[in-house]
């Protein structure tokens, strides 16, 4: 697989809402469930990446949520199960990490189960402090 052959855009207008929709509630291990209007407004308020192939289908997606100016969390990160061990999670993020619209911000944070690997090459550490981080788990919507 020639990774010319891929490309990545923050266009919305791209997104193919369908697949993202499809593996995010039925094939992702965070978002089981989540619906199609929850996905869509979750796009709708977030700088998203799609990755494609040169036929222009999305083979992969990301989601940023952000204040401009100090904070960013990724979220939503996937390649479809056809494409990966090919790259794309690493061109992806690649993308990410040097999006203008993200520069200079003080902190970014993600969570996984399965990528540590991946996301340590872009500098991302186990939280040093997790007794200070807090949430709420709600059921999707």
């Amino acid at each position: 697989m020639n990774m010319s052959n891929f490309k990545i855009s923050t266009d919305k207008d791209k997104l193919d809402l369908n697949v993202i929709h499809d593996f995010l509630t039925n094939r992702s291990y965070w978002a089981i469930g989540r619906s199609l209007e929850t996905v869509k407004r979750s796009i709708e308020n977030s700088i998203c990446f799609g990755v494609y192939d040169n036929s222009d289908k999305l083979v992969g997606f990301a989601r940023v949520l952000t204040d401009y100016a100090v904070f960013a969390y990724i979220m939503d990160v996937f390649i479809l199960e056809d494409y990966r061990k090919k790259g794309l999670g690493k061109q992806l993020m690649n993308a990410i990490m040097l999006h203008s619209d993200l520069h200079g911000l003080q902190r970014f944070m993600l969570a996984t189960n399965d990528a540590h690997e991946l996301y340590e090459k872009y500098g991302f550490k186990r939280t040093v402090i997790p007794e200070k981080i807090m949430e709420i788990v709600n059921k999707p919507c």
